[in-house]
Formats: structure tokens, C-alpha cells, sequence
């Protein structure tokens, strides 16, 4: 079955999975397989004032709608473009006195979407929305008590003179949301900023070694009054060579955890058992929780105390990120490396979880060398746990080279920026805004790199003379959330 731009793909039933996607043809890495906009999709109750409610750009300045004072836009070209979307929600909360949850918002939207064109197949779509899984049935007590809370304030908010709906089908919405919201990004794809539904992307069954990689593309703000201007899409994009009649996956969670952590995040979150290759054999599990080979092989009593440690000291250590204690952080990162380091082997990932947080809080801190160093070592263990063409590896080679540029080491600074923009060039492509930032780093470092080289002494008294002169670029804040995932779930 094919519609609208989505020839390259069919829906088949896949075995034991119920529905996934097949490829027509033959892909490369770094190819669009389909491009897909929303069917709808709100921003994040705490950024509604600062993201833009068509393209989910974070912009300084936004011009908020007269009528209702609660939604935001870049510009005149993006709020109209949403009028159709927001006209509906314009009047319902003037009508509310408030704005909803970001839930009943989104809930909402697809139902006047359904008012407008219907439940049926709409343009582009594989799959309507009526077919799309809710899992309902699968809730526990706590999720059947948020969903009934959901309805009830649902019904609250919609208008009388609106299509009605049978709470059956408000609730079948509700579990669409909750287990097919897919994550908006910012431009930079830095931070989630709100909750999209795309149906065909929901077809894409899980794997933890996926052959696709799904990246969200906010638009071309410099194509001014063209139709790409607000155009907000996901993409679909190929990570190795796919051929014609393979099963199209991606991955729902980070593949950086063991078989059975993963699998166990995927129940509760998705309500399905993993039977991929990678849980079945447990593959990199050995790497994962490496310890230290050779004469002085830790007992694995001490191994359990280091790991129990470690645990500790992550929770400890998200504390005090939400709390601002910076410091703090690199403190307690300091003792945890010292106890793991005779005990853990490279690969183990609380040693590269203790190693990522010390690397991006020093150069937040400007303590340049130190992070170079701890970021050195944690690109080293990545790259023999992620698949090659990672986008989370992509984002942790660009930071570690940043961070070596920082600290004047600009032979490995620009290498990594180097590795990391081959990386993003096949999972983010090279119009992505945050490859092309990449794009400017790699030139700006094989300049300085040619300067090196010719004559190391004038590199770094040029280098001392422009960091005199210029404010030294500030890194941004160390978020506490870890990349966005690729599927959003209510709290």
C-alpha cells in the first residue's frame, strides 16, 4: 500500500510484531526514505512562550496571537500557516478561560483535524488514525486513573458546537498519544520541545540495532514565503544499506543499557517484549558491564559494591544538576572515577555515564583540559558500543571535539569535529542546521590546524591574543535530560 510521496514504502504485517514497514527499493546510508509531516502536534506546556507553535524553533523574540494570548510564532508566515490548525483551539480556549494540558491540546487538534477531512486515510498517510494502536487495554491502574482524568478534562474543554465524540473513541485518542507521541525537538535538536503524531512513523516497528534513524527537521527559515519556510517534518533517513523487502526499524530507546534494561523499558513503556537479535544473543551486554581484565582482577563482590556506588552517586549527581551545584557535581564525578577506575573496564557504561557528565559540566565550567580528557575517553568507549552511525554517538563526537578545540588541543579537536560531521551527515544530512554549524567548526579548525602546523609557537600566541580579546565561547548550560527520545510518554 503506497500514498503521496510514500512510494518507496509499503505496510506488511510482520510476524509476531503486527504491522512494519518494508522498503521498495534499495537504500544508502544517509538516504530519506520518506519524509512525513504532522498529523498534529503541540509544544510543551512549560515552552509554550518560548517556542514557535508552527516550526518548534526556539526564537528570541515571538509574536504571540491577539485573540487568545496563549500561542507563539517566529513570524507572520508561520502564524499563518497554523490558522487552520489553531483557529478551532483559538476560540475553545478564549471559551476555557485557560489553556489545557499539552495532552488535551494535542487531543484536540487531531480531533478537529477528524471534524475537518474525517477518520479515513488522509493525503500521505498510510494508515488512519482509527487503526493506529492505543494499548488501552494493556494500562495498568495508574494509567487507567491518568486517562480518566485526560477524558474528563477533555470533555471540559471542547466546544459544544464541535463535532461530539464517543468517549470509546476519546479514549482510543488518548492511548494514541500516549504511546505514538513522537518527540519535538529545537533546531539544534538539543531539547525536547513537544509531542507530535505521525502515523506512518508509527508503523516503524522497534529494534536496538535499527537499519533507520528518525530526525526532526524544523523547516528553512531562510526560504522566506516559500512553502518550506514552516514546513516541520520528521525523516525518515537509512543508517546502513538497506535492500528492497527489508523491514524499515528504528530504535525507541538508547541502545547505551544492557539487553535486559532495555527490554524492561520497552514493556513498560510500549507494552511489548524485545526479540531482536541484540536482546536475543545479548550482544555487547559483555562489553557493557566490563570490568578490568589481567592480574588484579577485581572479586565480583568488589565489582557489585563499585556498580552500587556508581548508582548512587548518578542520583546524587542529578540532585545537584537540577539544583545548579555545578561544582558539586564535578566533585562527586571526581570520587566516583577514582573508585572505578581499578574495577570497571573501558566499555562499562557507568564509567562512560560518570565520564559524560564530568566532560559536559567542566566545559561548562571552562575547565577545558580536564573535560578533553574525560570526554576522550568516553568517545573511545562509545565508539566500541554504538552502531557507526549513531545520532547520539554523532552528538557525543561533536561535544568532545568542541571540547578539545577549548582546550587548544586543535590536532584531536578538529579530528573528532571531523568524525562527528561524517557521522551527522548520514543521520542528520547536510541541511540539518546543527551539520551545517559542524560544517563551519571543520573549516574554522583546519584553518587553525594549518596555523599549528606551520608554526606551533605563533598558533598559540595568536590563540592567547584572541582569547584576550574575545570572550571565550560559553557552553551551553548542562541540561539534565538526556538527548530526547524518539518516542515521548506523559510523565
Amino acid at each position: 500500500m503506497t500514498k503521496g510521496g510514500m512510494e518507496s514504502v509499503e505496510v506488511f504485517t510482520s510476524e509476531g510484531k503486527g504491522r512494519g514497514l518494508k522498503a521498495q527499493k534499495e537504500f544508502l546510508p544517509g538516504d530519506v526514505i520518506f519524509a512525513e509531516p504532522a498529523y498534529a502536534a503541540v509544544v510543551f506546556d512549560s515552552l509554550t512562550h518560548l517556542i514557535c507553535h508552527t516550526c518548534f524553533k526556539r526564537q528570541e523574540r515571538l509574536h504571540r496571537c491577539g485573540q487568545c494570548k496563549f500561542a507563539y510564532y517566529c513570524d507572520r508566515t508561520c502564524q499563518r500557516a497554523a490558522w487552520l490548525n489553531h483557529k478551532n483551539e483559538c476560540s475553545a480556549i478564549k471559551r476555557h478561560g485557560k489553556a489545557p494540558t499539552e495532552n488535551i491540546r494535542l487531543a484536540a487538534r487531531i480531533m478537529w483535524k477528524i471534524e475537518r477531512e474525517g477518520s479515513g486515510l488522509s493525503e500521505g498517510c498510510l494508515v488512519s488514525i482509527d487503526d493506529l494502536q492505543n494499548h488501552v487495554d494493556s494500562f495498568g491502574e495508574e494509567e487507567k486513573k491518568e486517562l480518566r482524568a485526560d477524558v474528563e478534562s477533555f470533555l471540559e474543554f471542547w466546544p459544544p458546537q464541535s463535532q461530539q465524540f464517543g468517549l470509546q473513541f476519546i479514549s482510543h485518542i488518548f492511548g494514541v498519544i500516549n504511546c505514538n507521541g513522537f518527540t519535538l525537538s529545537d533546531q539544534r535538536g538539543l531539547q525536547a520541545v513537544g509531542v507530535g503524531i505521525f502515523p506512518n512513523l508509527c508503523q516503524a516497528n522497534h529494534d536496538c540495532w535499527p537499519n533507520c534513524t528518525v530526525i526532526f527537521n524544523n523547516g528553512n527559515h531562510e526560504a522566506v514565503r516559500s512553502m518550506f519556510h514552516t514546513q516541520m517534518r520528521i525523516e525518515l533517513r537509512a543508517l546502513s544499506k538497506i535492500s528492497p523487502g527489508d523491514e524499515l526499524t528504528v530504535a525507541y530507546v538508547d541502545f547505551l543499557n544492557v539487553s535486559e534494561e532495555r527490554r524492561k523499558q520497552l514493556k513498560k513503556q510500549y507494552y511489548f517484549d524485545c526479540t531482536c537479535e541484540h536482546c536475543k544473543k545479548q550482544i555487547k551486554d559483555d562489553l557493557m558491564l566490563a570490568v578490568k581484565e589481567g592480574e588484579g582482577k577485581p572479586s565480583a563482590e568488589t565489582v557489585k559494591e563499585v556498580i552500587q556506588f556508581s548508582k548512587d552517586t548518578l542520583e546524587k549527581i542529578n540532585k545537584a544538576r537540577m539544583e545548579g551545584l555545578y561544582h558539586e557535581v564535578v566533585k562527586m564525578c571526581r570520587e566516583c572515577l577514582k573508585k572505578q577506575e581499578p574495577v570497571l573496564g573501558d566499555t562499562n557504561i557507568y564509567l562512560l555515564r560518570i565520564l559524560s557528565i564530568a566532560s559536559e559540566v567542566l566545559s561548562y565550567l571552562q575547565m577545558f583540559e580536564e573535560a578533553a580528557e574525560y570526554a576522550k575517553r568516553m568517545v573511545d568507549g562509545y565508539m566500541k558500543i554504538y552502531h557507526p552511525n549513531n545520532a547520539q554517538l554523532g552528538m557525543a563526537v561533536m561535544r568532545a571535539g568542541v571540547t578539545h578545540w577549548h582546550a587548544g588541543l586543535i590536532e584531536a579537536g578538529h579530528g573528532l569535529i571531523c568524525k562527528a560531521y561524517a557521522i551527522l551527515l548520514i543521520t542528520h544530512g547536510p541541511s540539518h542546521p546543527i551539520t551545517k554549524d559542524l560544517e563551519v567548526m571543520r573549516v574554522q579548525t583546519e584553518m587553525e590546524l594549518r596555523m599549528f602546523q606551520q608554526n606551533e609557537f605563533m598558533y598559540y600566541k595568536m590563540r592567547e591574543a584572541a582569547l584576550k580579546n574575545q570572550k571565550i565561547h560559553v557552553m551551553p548550560e548542562p541540561s539534565n535530560e538526556t538527548s530526547p527520545s524518539l518516542f515521548h510518554k506523559k510523565e
